[in-house]
């Protein structure tokens, strides 16, 4: 049995660790919200940018089978972006994006090659049978705008037009709500005829007789790489907005456990406490009753 002093030094002890999951928690709250508010501000965006490649993508039919983005590469592998935090303390947020990879890898029987952004999971990734192609290490996650996005979806596409690959999918947590975010893998490359952001076929809005300035060959030439570049960009903002959601939980559910520690060890040291009182008492009163 722990004594009184070991006692007040453990209720000290998960005090301090107590403010640390109340700090974290509260930044990344704040952050989470900063997120947040970005990925819901490029949905539109997004949304509206793949509606015209659809539109347009209806319009030219037939003439789709002749663009290398559109057909099955040549290669015999495939390439998988994965998109992972660079710190931890964010619950299970990694593993179950880990466990997505593996059930995926476990369904495919082609060989594998993989562009990692992520500290967490390259170090999952480097110490096991994972063929890293590529570790995007420079800048972290958290620090990447659009423009390295482009980068991104940019290498993502030369590597697919190079020959070498002929599929390329996107791994990352899709965003749903502020306790529910997916691991989900998404084609990314070729283009699928109607494809969305969920992977998934959509219905192509019917094409009408647009009046095109210039013609919708142009346009199309200059708005596949603008819409491969977005949706590169929305997959890491969703993942950022879902790490930091999965950390506030994990450090608000740790608080909420130190708290309950304490109580449960001032409760043991209140007890300690007065039994040695008591006990102090009882030995003065049998001292006092053996001088009479």
């Amino acid at each position: 049995m722990a004594s009184i002093q070991e006692l007040r030094q453990r209720i000290t002890s998960v005090g301090n660790i107590k403010q640390i999951t109340r700090a974290m928690e509260m930044v990344a709250t704040t952050k989470l919200r900063r997120f947040q508010d970005q990925a819901v501000a490029s949905r539109p965006y997004t949304e509206e940018i793949t509606g015209l490649v659809q539109r347009l993508a209806a319009m030219l039919g037939e003439e789709l089978e002749a663009r290398p983005l559109f057909c099955p590469g040549q290669g015999q592998k495939s390439l998988m972006l994965v998109v992972s935090s660079d710190r931890g303390l964010c619950g299970a947020y990694n593993s179950n994006l880990f466990k997505t990879m593996e059930s995926w890898r476990a369904e495919r029987s082609e060989e594998i090659d993989y562009f990692v952004i992520g500290r967490k999971a390259f170090q999952y990734m480097d110490r096991r049978d994972f063929n890293i192609v590529r570790y995007l290490a420079e800048p972290g996650l958290e620090a990447m705008d659009y423009a390295q996005a482009a980068m991104v979806g940019r290498m993502l596409t030369s590597e697919f037009t190079g020959g070498a690959y002929g599929e390329v999918f996107v791994l990352y947590s899709a965003f749903e709500s502020m306790v529910k975010y997916v691991p989900t893998v998404v084609p990314f490359l070729p283009i699928g005829g109607g494809a969305g952001q969920d992977g998934e076929q959509q219905e192509a809005a019917p094409a009408g007789e647009p009046l095109l300035e210039p013609d919708a060959e142009t346009i199309f030439e200059h708005l596949v790489p603008r819409y491969l570049e977005t949706r590169v960009y929305n997959a890491l903002l969703e993942a950022l907005t879902s790490e930091y959601a999965s950390r506030r939980f994990a450090m608000k559910n740790a608080t909420d456990a130190a708290n309950d520690m304490q109580d449960t060890l001032r409760g043991i040291y209140n007890r300690k406490r007065q039994e040695s009182i008591t006990k102090d008492l009882l030995d003065i009163v049998g001292g006092a009753e053996a001088l009479k």
